[in-house]
């Protein structure tokens, strides 16, 4: 009681206290300065974005172009700036239509002239291109198109034949004919194996009959069939006299010319979405539609006029891989994609960061620029390197497709997997640190940060759950490894050509020379991927001989699984940093790119797989950490030349990277 009343008195003479009146001084009000004012640029923008870039950048500025010139784009002053964004505010309806009216606007341009009627590495990079600055703009935009000339059009390229080519392709390009691509279904979404779709050949008719024969087969996220398409490719089971084939394709019309659904196809709307709104993302039920036989997709297995099932591939697992992985440039689409919405969110929250001050130090002192905290140092800068390293990646996997061979379709699919959980999985956690370095002002959509998450949420599970994908990469690593063994020969492909030397060593004690060094952290790196595999082999097997299968092993060791995954995309990552690093001359451009290197793969190192296997001390892993903090302070000068090379215009940014008062102003209300 005596202790309850001591803290009442105490409470109460605090409340008291009174202190005489003392005049105001008054506060000059905040200001805005163009952080190009202070900050110098110590290397060409120029050659840095054409480093991270890496191709197209006359298409990629003349696309940007094409999109601020026309007010279907919204353009939107706020101040003193014009700004190019969707308005998120519209209806559903009203967003599908206007992600529509951009897409003629773009056609009538010329902006996908050969997309699908051209060959060769070139027209496949200026479509990368294309792809990158539409997703800048809205991830709306990107979809509708990459389900239409990717998904479609690259299943009627790659999964049909000549005929197919001749009778589809250029209305494609042209859009005479708009496509969907009906793979995924209400129960089987990664597992396309398991489609229940079924259809069946009638020899009487040179026919194949598609149907749903239950809820589950619906079609489901079909992009564009809600409104606007007016063919599909559709995934089914193929079943020829009793006989289940497995997996094919087949084109269906789902519309007439006038929009009006054809016989016996049923669609329903998706509704609406936390992202993606100007997307009509639909589900499909097919009761015994009819097609006919030329109209399966037939460049890996046919059907004879009389009902024959024709394949030159016997073995049905090859079969269904054959069919998948042409399929896989969605994958790296989306892969690539991903990067540049980190550069948005980054550009914007250190220009902000630039420009906005919060506290100061000493009394009568001016308040801190927010990227000169230290603390404000470590939450963005790494992303920044981090941003980097995916560029130099994404240049790499766009480059191994396009130059792809029969025999690297297995390669490719390993690599677009393991980038594409990785960078969307980097994706959304730039966008959140982003968002909230952003304070407030993250959260208006006009600033774009906070909307872009819900919009690219949805890329960590479409084209392959990220998880998923991740096992995927873990069992091909366990597959070369137990091949290696049986040949008694050395490890050669997918990077892993370090297993066949002696296991690096970490030094016990780690300087600061030592934590720079790309051998080093090259090293670092392979010894955690090749430790990881040596334990997921260990274990898998150990499982096997205690009676489970294979598959049941490998779900049993889905942690390990995991772990190796991400350590195989580190350090793949990594290579590609040290490759684009070794292209350059010496001078201020290198010495900075070999900086953000370091950091990159410091980061890698910070991975608590490092502690939890013992790759690192605890010693070890506060030297990381320090010369993490270190690095920042070193590339806070660089901040702004950093971002300003992702080349991002300045439409494309938002209000916050610019002149926030201004645009926040009574006049601008």
């Amino acid at each position: 009681m005596d202790r309850a009343f001591q803290r009442t008195q105490i409470l109460t003479n605090h409340l008291l206290q009174f202190s005489p009146p003392s005049p105001l001084s008054s506060n000059a009000c905040l200001s805005y300065s163009p952080p190009e004012l202070s900050e110098s640029y110590a290397f060409d923008v120029k050659e840095m974005r054409k480093l991270i870039d890496g191709h197209n950048v006359e298409e990629r500025d003349w696309l940007f172009g094409l999109m601020r010139q026309s007010k279907l784009f919204n353009p939107e002053e706020k101040g003193g700036k014009v700004f190019v964004s969707p308005d998120y505010n519209q209806s559903t309806e009203q967003q599908r239509e206007m992600t529509w009216k951009r897409i003629e606007h773009l056609l009538e341009r010329g902006a996908f002239k050969g997309w699908l009627t051209e060959e060769g590495e070139e027209i496949e990079m200026r479509k990368f291109a294309g792809f990158e600055v539409s997703s800048i703009y809205d991830h709306s935009l990107f979809t509708k198109l990459g389900v239409h000339f990717f998904l479609w059009g690259g299943a009627i390229k790659f999964l049909g034949t000549k005929h197919h080519h001749e009778k589809w392709l250029r209305d494609t390009e042209n859009y005479s004919i708009k496509g969907c691509f009906a793979m995924t279904e209400l129960g089987h979404g990664s597992n396309v194996r398991g489609v229940e779709t079924v259809t069946t050949y009638d020899s009487n008719t040179g026919e194949f009959v598609i149907n749903t024969p239950c809820e589950t087969a619906q079609k489901y996220w079909i992009g564009g069939a809600a409104n606007h398409a007016t063919h599909t490719v559709v995934f089914s089971q193929l079943h020829i006299n009793g006989t289940n084939q497995g997996v094919h394709a087949f084109i269906v019309q789902i519309r007439d010319a006038d929009g009006n659904i054809c016989p016996n196809v049923r669609i329903a709307d998706c509704g609406h979405k936390i992202g993606l709104n100007g997307v009509d993302n639909g589900r499909i039920w097919f009761d015994n539609v009819r097609v006919p036989r030329e109209n399966l997709l037939n460049s890996v297995a046919d059907v004879s006029p009389d009902g024959k099932y024709l394949s030159s591939i016997e073995n049905p697992d090859q079969r269904f891989a054959a069919f998948m992985a042409p399929l896989t440039v969605g994958r790296v689409n989306i892969a690539c994609s991903s990067v540049y919405q980190s550069k948005v969110a980054l550009a914007i929250s250190v220009r902000y960061a630039l420009t906005r001050r919060a506290f100061s130090l000493k009394p009568n002192e001016p308040e801190v620029l927010l990227l000169d905290y230290p603390s404000h140092q470590r939450r963005l800068i790494p992303l920044i390197a981090k941003t980097y390293a995916m560029s130099f990646a994404a240049n790499y996997l766009k480059m191994l497709y396009v130059k792809r061979t029969p025999q690297s379709n297995k390669i490719i699919h390993i690599v677009s997997s393991s980038f594409k959980a990785t960078f969307t999985w980097t994706n959304m956690q730039i966008l959140q640190e982003c968002r909230e370095a952003c304070g407030g002002q993250g959260l208006k959509t006009e600033n774009r940060v906070g909307h872009l998450k819900g919009e690219y949420d949805v890329q960590s599970t479409f084209e392959g759950d990220n998880n998923i994908l991740m096992q995927q990469v873990s069992k091909a690593l366990f597959a070369e490894y137990m091949a290696a063994q049986k040949r008694n020969k050395a490890f050669k492909g997918l990077g892993l050509e370090h297993m066949n030397k002696p296991c690096p060593i970490i030094p016990s004690q780690l300087t600061s020379s030592t934590l720079r060094s790309s051998q080093f952290l090259m090293d670092a790196l392979c010894l955690r991927e090749r430790d990881l595999l040596n334990r997921f082999v260990a274990d898998v097997s150990k499982c096997k001989s205690e009676g489970e299968s294979t598959q049941q092993a490998f779900l049993m060791c889905y942690q390990l699984a995991e772990d190796l995954g991400r350590a195989f995309s580190d350090r793949a990552i990594f290579q590609t940093f040290i490759e684009a690093e070794a292209t350059l001359p010496a001078g201020s451009l290198k010495d900075v790119l070999g900086t953000l290197r370091s950091l990159y793969a410091l980061i890698c190192l910070e991975d608590a797989s490092y502690v939890r296997y013992g790759y690192l001390s605890v010693e070890n892993g506060a030297s990381v950490r320090r010369e993490i903090t270190k690095i920042c302070s070193e590339l806070r000068p660089h901040a702004l030349a950093l971002v300003t090379s992702f080349g991002i215009p300045d439409a494309f940014l938002s209000p916050i990277a610019f002149n926030w008062i201004e645009a926040n102003s009574w006049s601008s209300v």
